[in-house]
């Protein structure tokens, strides 16, 4: 059963879901706006962040990008708002807010 993921969604009966142990596709996670859901995000503050880079290996979801060797803004459609970000940051550039 090869399920095509991208026609799942709430109203998906459990005959339409996959099977358990496989892998339907490859490169799924970028399909689906996994930080809808969370109740705070990070916010990036430009001034403080000394490009240290710190912050990008820690993160669990691959939310921030890094382009020509600088740390981008948060791709918020990923971020679960989990905080470690703002652990790992020394500059103190990075702080969670709540979702309005």
């Amino acid at each position: 059963m090869a399920t095509d993921i991208t026609k799942l969604g709430v109203k998906a009966t459990w005959r339409e879901l996959t099977e358990g142990m496989v892998i339907a596709g490859v490169g799924t996670s970028k399909d689906f706006n996994t930080g809808e859901w969370s109740t705070e995000k990070p916010v990036f503050i430009e001034g403080k962040c000394k490009q240290c880079l710190l912050c990008v290996p820690v993160c669990p979801d691959s939310s921030i990008p890094v382009k020509d060797g600088k740390r981008m803004a948060f791709d918020y459609d990923h971020c679960k708002g989990c905080g470690i970000c703002v652990k790992s940051c020394p500059f103190g550039a990075i702080t969670m807010e709540g979702v309005e």
